[in-house]
């Protein structure tokens, strides 16, 4: 299957993957205590204030830009089997936007590029089919942050500390991805999902802003107690 991604497809890929990772890296303190890193270097400030910006932008790479990557790559190979080319472009503009809000106000409006698509008579299922691929693999993907959850609490520690980090980050991530996607307006999922078919869409829109709110009361309520 990798084979079928072409370079420079590959290029616009770990540019959007790099530029959406730099622009969570400078949301994540904002949202999850991190103390506990700043901790460790008690005596330089400046040193725990690298190391918290260093250990965000790395896990931005394993969430959102996982998180991100799948999706689109979840339409494109959905395109191909179904006999349409399909490759991933970056939105040059749009990643500057995402970077700049990110850093000048904390706020994340990723929309990083799309998968464009070409062939003929493609079909509302198809579209529809192809459209849902990317809101289902970032449900599905919200499956191994959750386990990475559960690990956290039986590790403790440091190691359990990172673990968890990075099971609430990706968890909350992803579920946003899919329900954002799952918006029927514009040229969101949704609106394809939902001219395909209704039931198709109600299922997955449920799905997927139920996992959202489940993992905000999670990340934002439980984990304080």
């Amino acid at each position: 299957m990798l084979e079928r991604i072409s370079r420079p497809e590959l290029h616009d890929l770990l540019i959007a993957w790099f530029a959406l990772s730099i622009a969570f890296a400078f949301i994540f303190p904002q949202i999850f205590d991190m103390s506990w890193i700043a901790n460790i270097f008690k005596d330089s400030s400046l040193f725990s204030s690298l190391l918290v910006l260093l250990v965000s932008f790395i896990l931005a790479l394993m969430t959102a830009g996982i998180g991100f990557a799948f999706h689109e790559m979840a339409h494109k190979f959905t395109a191909i089997r179904y006999g349409f080319w399909a490759e991933f472009r970056k939105d040059n503009v749009m990643l500057v936007i995402a970077v700049a809000l990110a850093a000048l106000v904390h706020v994340v409006f990723a929309a990083p590029g799309a998968t464009l698509i070409a062939g003929y008579n493609i079909t509302k299922e198809q579209n529809g089919k192809i459209s849902a691929a990317g809101p289902l693999t970032n449900l599905l993907l919200c499956i191994p942050f959750a386990a990475c959850l559960l690990a956290a609490g039986a590790l403790g520690g440091i190691s359990g500390e990172v673990i968890g980090l990075l099971g609430r980050a990706g968890l909350l991530v992803n579920a946003t991805l899919a329900a954002f996607n799952m918006l029927p307006v514009s040229v969101l999922d949704g609106k394809k999902v939902l001219a395909w078919n209704p039931a198709a869409f109600a299922v997955l829109f449920i799905a997927a802003f139920g996992v959202l709110i489940g993992s905000y009361y999670y990340v934002f309520h439980l984990s304080l107690f």
